[in-house]
């Protein structure tokens, strides 16, 4: 062994041949740590001066070649000065541009996956050949930065600034085929002959069969310039969202540097990397990349505790309980179905098929796929089948009376195993559980809509809930593909709770005299995917108001209105949002078929009727007075431990909700303004009620200068 560390290995193969093996002990997976970095720098300067070598062979030990950086060291490598991280960044450079440099031919094999800062140092070798069910990629977009150790400029000059460009601002990774239809890779072979064929392939750089010269080469030259150049980069800036400001950068140096010597093209996507780590943007998409990987470690740790849900059950046939039907069917848990009605059921199934047919006509399933699906259904008007079912998820009308009475019913056809759920989305958990015998096996298990895809899951703990009962639940949401939040019980649980102050703020700005459409087009461009008038017309304003008075029930001081409620004004004249195509925004269908929405004069009468005042008003203005009651919602969610930590608050409301993900959350953007500009913009808004006022938890916080990341 001519080294033997931690992360990556060396030793002589015959022939004067060399492996240079990454297997970073105590990880899953190879990721370029610094650890694996410093240890790579010391073998890449051994490897520099020995004059034995003939060639160097690039391997993974694990199933897969090398996921990428280490993004949990990002964030402290990330507050450095900026002359700090060029350094850092400057000196993977090094070692890799010794690499790549090096007297003799250089094949890193590939299997699994190589992304990021993985494929970046297999761009660095000479050649590259894939196992065909490997996949390459860039995707450093995703987290809100480009890629930083040579990626921008080896791809662009391996590949074309175009195919490099699209790989590289989409973050897709790519299959073995098209890498190597584009050049990317040298040669494709089949996971158990990839070792054999990268070291044909070294063999016969060695022997001088094929040029590694010419194809180290290949990604050093610059390219020509050219008109062609330009006029990509003006059709690809139209489509950029400012919002993300790393495509917009990634696209920039890409065509700054293509013309350029090597040299100054590495310089160059430094300084875009080296701007991009420093926004706002960047250590949004970090910490939810941090926050994400938080939720699977609970998960994970929960999942390990449970017993299996080997087969399930949905008490409702209707919109929600069709798609949890579907969503559990369709990633391997058998479901019954019930419903009281058998054109329920019907409808229930017809939901699923429509679902899967879209699969098929996507071409990602086939009729033989669909088949398995639906034989995973089972509709029944019965409770005979329970006997065999461990977790029911309980979805009728949202009406306390009638669940709890469809809760006891169920109870005494399952068996003393099973767990009961309710897909409830603000009935608290312990009201209801006073209709079960066994309280301990109930908890909540809220949905959101559509169900097949929203992500988030949100799983109530009652005050009786168990811990088998939390485990068995989360269990299941995670082999349904969603991603479950463990929240304590409270009107409105997480997501709602902190929903409602936010639409409060927006019948207040109605009442003030601000135009819904005005508020919607400010949210929107604020990052939310939709305005506040728009969101309540999807959500249904007669749910809305239910939910309301919910909320309003549970925190009268705080959610209480002190005028009228346009939305209630709105569901007494009948207009129910999308559901009857009449709500804020009136919907329907022109003459040429196409789909239409514009603001209802409705609504506009009714919202006149009960204007108070016309106020003069900026955007930034309607940004704090919508986001202010939001956010600090958020805040008593925490204090009142509702949730465990800031990032199940955040990403409660990233997957829930749909907040603007370079934002990063609500607790994410108050760090990110400053504690104390967001305070200073509470006191501005004081007059508009106790949604505005601080608690004492951020006013102790803020004297301590703590922030919630």
């Amino acid at each position: 062994m001519m080294y033997n560390g931690q992360a990556v290995s060396l030793k002589s193969l015959e022939s004067g041949l060399v492996e240079l093996v990454f297997d970073l002990q105590g990880e899953s997976v190879n990721k370029l740590n610094n650890l694996t970095l410093n240890e790579l720098s010391e073998v890449v300067a051994q490897l520099a001066v020995d004059k034995d070598i003939k060639g160097l062979l690039i391997t993974s030990a694990k199933p897969a070649f090398i996921v990428g950086a280490d993004i949990t060291e990002f964030q402290d490598n990330f507050a450095l000065s900026a002359e700090e991280l060029k350094a850092w960044i400057n000196k993977t450079h090094a070692t890799f541009n010794t690499l790549e440099s090096l007297p003799y031919p250089t094949v890193a094999a590939v299997n699994g996956m190589a992304l990021g800062g993985g494929f970046e140092l297999a761009l660095s070798a000479d050649f590259r050949v894939l196992a065909a069910d490997a996949r390459v990629g860039l995707p450093e977009v995703n987290l809100g930065i480009c890629p930083g150790w040579g990626g921008t400029v080896r791809l662009s000059r391996l590949i074309g600034t175009e195919a490099a460009l699209q790989w590289m601002m989409t973050g897709k990774p790519q299959n073995a085929s098209n890498a190597l239809k584009l050049g990317a890779v040298d040669g494709v072979a089949g996971s158990t002959e990839l070792r054999a064929a990268a070291i044909a392939m070294l063999q016969a750089a060695v022997a001088g069969d094929v040029d590694f010269a010419h194809n180290r080469e290949r990604k050093q030259q610059p390219l020509v310039d050219s008109v062609a150049l330009l006029d990509m980069q003006e059709k690809l800036a139209k489509k950029l969202d400012s919002n993300y400001p790393a495509a917009g950068e990634i696209l920039n140096a890409v065509c700054t540097h293509a013309t350029l010597p090597m040299a100054d093209a590495l310089a160059v996507e430094v300084e875009a990397f080296v701007t991009l780590a420093q926004s706002d943007a960047a250590q949004s998409l970090v910490g939810l990349f941090m926050n994400d990987q938080l939720l699977k470690k609970k998960s994970k740790t929960l999942c390990k505790q449970a017993d299996a849900v080997e087969k399930s059950a949905v008490l409702g046939a209707g919109i929600m309980g069709g798609g949890v039907a579907y969503q559990s069917a369709s990633t391997g848990t058998p479901i019954l179905m019930k419903d009281i009605r058998e054109e329920a059921l019907d409808l229930g199934l017809k939901t699923a098929s429509t679902l899967l047919d879209r699969k098929i006509d996507k071409g990602r399933m086939d009729a033989a796929g669909k088949a398995v699906v639906m034989d995973a259904i089972t509709p029944t008007l019965d409770y005979n089948e329970f006997g065999s079912v461990d977790l029911v998820v309980e979805a009728v009308v949202e009406n306390p009376a009638i669940k709890a009475a469809v809760l006891a019913d169920v109870e005494g056809a399952v068996s003393e195993t099973a767990v009961l759920a309710s897909n409830t989305s603000t009935i608290s958990i312990d009201t209801l559980a006073e209709s079960v015998a066994r309280p301990e096996q109930f908890c909540g298990m809220h949905f959101f809509n559509p169900v097949h895809l929203m992500p988030l899951v949100e799983v109530i703990r009652g005050s009786k809930t168990s811990d088998n009962t939390i485990a068995r639940t989360v269990a299941y949401a995670t082999a349904m593909g969603k991603t479950p939040i463990v929240v304590n019980d409270c009107p409105g649980f997480l997501v709602n709770r902190i929903l409602f102050p936010y639409f409060n703020a927006f019948n207040r700005l109605l009442i003030d005299g601000v135009d819904f459409q005005r508020i919607d087009g400010v949210m929107e461009t604020f990052g939310w995917p939709m305005g506040p008038a728009y969101l309540a017309d999807v959500v249904g304003i007669d749910t809305l108001v239910h939910a309301d008075h919910v909320m309003q029930e549970g925190f009268p001081e705080r959610m209480g209105h002190d005028s009228d409620v346009i939305a209630e004004a709105l569901l007494a004249a009948d207009c129910l949002g999308q559901k009857n195509g009449k709500g804020f925004y009136e919907y329907g269908v022109d003459e040429s078929g196409r789909r239409f929405k514009e603001p209802a004069g409705q609504a506009r009468e009714l919202i006149a009727e009960r204007t108070k005042q016309r106020i003069d008003i900026s955007d930034q203005e309607i940004i704090d007075r919508m986001m202010i009651p939001m956010c600090l919602e958020s805040v008593r969610c925490l204090e009142d431990s509702i949730v465990e930590t800031a990032a199940e608050v955040d990403m409660g409301l990233i997957l829930g909700l749909g907040f603007p993900r370079f934002r990063g959350g609500a607790l994410r953007y108050i760090d990110t303004i400053g504690l104390q500009v967001f305070a200073d913009k509470a006191a501005v808004n004081a007059e508009n009620g106790l949604l505005y006022a601080l608690t004492e938890g951020f006013k102790a916080r803020l004297k301590d200068n703590r922030t919630f990341y």
